[in-house]
């Protein structure tokens, strides 16, 4: 290891650590880290950087129990279906984190491209992307009006309202793998409607993946559409 991949590796151990301490304590963060309070407290506010073995570590240890556990203390739900996740989707660090381990976790084949919804979804796919060497893209409820052609796939929901995205269709070409993922998946219905474009442009779906997952009834709906991984980080 050179001289720069050490530097980036102990500033990604700074940015584990300041990510997680979102959600604990320092004696806390000790205790799962095996690190003193004390020098947690030092790499956090930049103070000194933690050395090559403690970095690597520190971001060995994140895996899916640890970014479940983060998600779960940041996410605010009710028993009325109401989920609030920006304090997830509005944090690019956590999102990074996130990436390698559900490429990891879920197995995905590599993708040419991330598709999501607009808008909350666009942050992870962004994540996931970079982490995956992939281009974004993500399909709108309003067409672009520059754009001559389009990907357009309608679909009438169960609650009976028409609901319909859109795609620049160079965002994706025919032999593309595609990632579809969200933050959220419910019912699958927005999920259905991406594998539809996806579809549409005649490109290979590579998985589907969500932050977070209402249930089940969305994840099985999409395994029904597609041969390929598909999963949730965490079931509310």
């Amino acid at each position: 290891m050179n001289r720069a991949e050490k530097a980036a590796l102990q500033l990604q151990a700074v940015d584990v650590l300041r990510t997680l301490k979102e959600t604990r304590t320092y004696d806390e963060l000790a205790v799962e880290t095996g690190l003193p309070a004390g020098d947690l407290n030092r790499y956090v506010n930049g103070h000194v950087l933690p050395g090559v073995e403690r970095a690597e570590a520190v971001v060995g240890s994140v895996g899916r129990d640890t970014l479940e556990a983060e998600l779960e203390a940041r996410i605010r739900h009710d028993d009325d279906g109401y989920i609030d996740n920006s304090r997830v989707v509005f944090d690019q660090s956590l999102l990074e984190l996130v990436a390698p381990v559900a490429g990891e976790t879920f197995d995905f084949e590599t993708p040419d491209v991330v598709l999501t919804a607009a808008t909350d979804g666009i942050t992870l796919a962004a994540a996931m992307a970079a982490h995956f060497g992939a281009t974004v893209a993500y399909a709108k409820k309003s067409k672009e009006t520059a754009v001559e052609e389009i990907i357009e796939s309608r679909q009438r929901l169960d609650s009976g309202i028409e609901l319909t995205y859109y795609l620049p269709a160079r965002a994706i070409d025919a032999g593309d793998s595609v990632l579809v993922v969200d933050d959220l998946i419910r019912s699958g219905e927005t999920q259905e409607l991406l594998l539809d474009i996806t579809e549409r442009a005649g490109a290979d779906v590579s998985g589907v993946f969500a932050l977070i997952a209402a249930g089940e009834e969305g994840i099985d709906r999409a395994k029904t559409r597609v041969d390929a991984p598909v999963g949730a980080l965490t079931t509310l």
